[in-house]
């Protein structure tokens, strides 16, 4: 019986190899979330962005919390396409010019994404329901008429906004800063964990600086 020759030997193991590659990709993925999620390893850290907006440490699970639906019923964290969130909190009785503010420079990031639109969602998180909340400014961000009412305006200027309402009693554990700062806002990355934080002296183009660095080393 002829011995297999030591280029048939070779090729066998560049086979072997490329059939591994897969599996030991999949391997590093899980490792590499497995820390990420228990918060022993700091991802965007190591990879060396300067990030503008300021990052929560340990970040805070949101996928966790008890969130509702704008009417009240249970509404289980979902993402089903792995999006990155743009959050803005809204836990007082009337949208004044810091809350109206928040959603349209989200909004206008949103939009200034392009081609990345797709993976990035917008969510409002309140204390209450919309119909419950007043509209406290008279003119919009860009000079338009304010529409009657908090419900109007979510309706009319921001289409596509993921609505949810938050339990009162677990708004200091997820949003703290919220009560001392009222021009701040939230990312969320695609697990659901609050990670970092936004506010009037981030301009737009840090913000889609962090953004864009974020999309292009993420693999969701």
């Amino acid at each position: 019986m002829q011995e297999p020759t030591a280029g048939a030997n070779n090729s066998r193991l560049v086979i072997l190899l490329i059939a591994g590659i897969p599996v030991i990709m999949v391997l590093a993925a899980t490792w590499l979330w497995w820390f990420v999620a228990r918060g022993e390893l700091d991802i965007v850290g190591m990879l060396g962005t300067a990030n503008r907006g300021t990052l929560l440490d340990p970040p805070r699970a949101l996928a966790e919390a008890r969130l509702l639906s704008p009417t009240g019923t249970p509404l289980p964290w979902s993402n089903v396409d792995h999006q990155w969130t743009l959050l803005v909190t809204q836990d007082s009785a009337e949208c004044g010019a810091s809350c109206e503010r928040k959603l349209y420079l989200t909004r206008q990031i949103h939009l200034a994404l392009g081609k990345e639109f797709p993976r990035v969602r917008r969510m409002l998180i309140t204390d209450r329901a919309p119909a419950d909340t007043t509209l406290g400014v008279s003119d919009l961000s860009d000079n338009k008429p304010a529409p009657a009412g908090f419900a109007g305006l979510l309706a009319e200027e921001h289409g596509g906004l993921v609505i949810v309402r938050l339990d009162g009693a677990s708004w200091p554990q997820l949003f703290p800063e919220t009560r001392a700062k009222d021009d701040l806002w939230y990312l969320v990355d695609p697990a659901g964990w609050v990670m970092m934080t936004y506010d009037a002296s981030d301009s737009y183009k840090d913000v889609i600086s962090d953004l864009k660095f974020l999309l292009k080393n993420s693999g969701d």
